[in-house]
């Protein structure tokens, strides 16, 4: 149920985390990185997601070191400038190859926000385009890429970050939108995406303020994770949180609340929780009082190793 950054744990049998993600300041070198990745998985008695954000363009932890002789590319945006899918297709499968051969299994990206907002500080040009038509096909098409190459990929930000101008690593963001405007807009590429099979989807903390009446997070509203996402379109796949120490969440919510809600909200996944022994426990204490149901951890459960299984991680 969570995926944490590796200082973030360090006894597997008193924390079973379900994966690690790697930053920057984790990865030195290809030796260092595979050496690392390889002791965590003997750590644990589950086979872990092996993670890292490796979008291409500004957002590639491995790209962007030097240490490192991989393809680079200048931004996701230069891709769907092409207008040719194949280039999209063809970048996921070079960056999962390379993720690939150094141990990750997981690579949070594509993008799949529409960069509509000019004054948008968070996507920009990690995004394909302003087109939610192109953004949907080349989402797609990188999908494609990285499954060619063993590499599951997470889009993100569900239900769509690019029509924003502040950011939820600082604080909350609010979006004016109703549902059926982002229909037409922030919902294409996701949806494409749902149709090309993507293997799990992110889930933002921006608060859609028109389409749940909680103004909660996404990540941690019933209504857009469960009613909208698994619902309405119909997506029966991984739902992972964006990262739980971004000032969206940790500003106004305790580890605790954050954790249970996100589960009860119908995330499988937490990403990064503030404090990882108080989410774990709050989980364990809220499965026990009946608060989360046994069979809402169960489903989750059954979700992330049938996804393990479908990429021989287990």
């Amino acid at each position: 149920m969570f995926i944490v950054a590796p200082q973030q744990i360090s006894d597997f049998a008193e924390h079973p985390v379900g994966g690690i993600i790697f930053f920057g300041d984790d990865i030195q070198d290809p030796e260092q990185i595979t050496n690392l990745i390889e002791d965590k998985q003997k750590q644990s008695s589950i086979p872990l997601f092996m993670a890292t954000d490796e979008e291409g363009g500004r957002v590639a932890r491995i790209a962007n070191n030097k240490s490192f002789d991989v393809q680079k590319y200048k931004s996701m945006q230069a891709v769907g400038n092409t207008g040719d899918p194949d280039n999209a297709r063809e970048a996921g499968e070079v960056i999962g190859s390379y993720m690939k051969a150094l141990g990750f299994n997981l690579d949070f990206a594509p993008i799949a926000d529409v960069n509509t907002n000019p004054q948008n500080i968070v996507i920009g040009d990690r995004a394909f385009g302003s087109d939610p038509e192109l953004v949907a096909v080349m989402v797609s098409a990188a999908i494609k890429g990285f499954r060619s190459s063993g590499i599951i990929s997470c889009i993100k930000h569900f239900p769509g970050h690019g029509d924003t101008s502040e950011d939820t690593h600082t604080g909350g963001v609010s979006i004016d939108k109703t549902w059926d405007e982002m229909l037409i807009c922030e919902l294409i590429p996701f949806i494409a995406a749902i149709e090309a099979d993507t293997d799990m989807i992110m889930m933002s903390h921006i608060t859609p303020v028109k389409i749940d009446e909680s103004a909660l997070p996404a990540s941690l509203s019933r209504e857009i994770v469960t009613n909208r996402l698994r619902n309405e379109l119909g997506y029966n796949g991984v739902i992972i949180t964006d990262s739980m120490i971004m000032g969206a969440i940790a500003d106004d919510f305790s580890p605790e609340e954050a954790a249970v809600m996100a589960v009860n909200a119908g995330v499988d996944i937490i990403l990064m929780p503030q404090d990882l022994t108080a989410a774990f426990e709050a989980l364990i204490t809220a499965v026990e009082s009946n608060v989360i149901p046994v069979s809402r951890i169960d489903e989750s459960v059954i979700r992330i190793l049938n996804l393990k299984d479908k990429y021989c991680i287990m």
